[in-house]
């Protein structure tokens, strides 16, 4: 099933800093079947992260243990269930 994480970013002074192992993390998602999609908004208020997860629960750990959400870059997080149909 997939979640999509409608995300809001905080503590910008971050974001530069910690978005090389942000994107690392999510490439290893990617490689292993957990992402469908992901990127930021264009004005870099935040991002639309899609997993692919068995639960809700699942989805969340991933948010979790992403290192913006470590970093507390994710200031606000959104998660939905989400069907794809195009």
């Amino acid at each position: 099933m997939k979640f999509a994480a409608f995300i809001r970013y905080g503590n910008p002074e971050k974001i530069t800093e910690v978005r090389p192992v942000h994107r690392q993390y999510l490439s290893q998602l990617k490689e292993t079947g957990k992402l469908f999609a992901s990127g930021p908004f264009t004005d870099d208020s935040g991002a639309l992260i899609i997993y692919e997860a068995e639960s809700e629960e699942e989805a969340r750990r991933l948010i979790e243990h992403d290192p913006f959400y470590a970093a507390g870059v994710f200031q606000e997080i959104q998660l939905k269930a989400w069907n794809r149909v195009f």
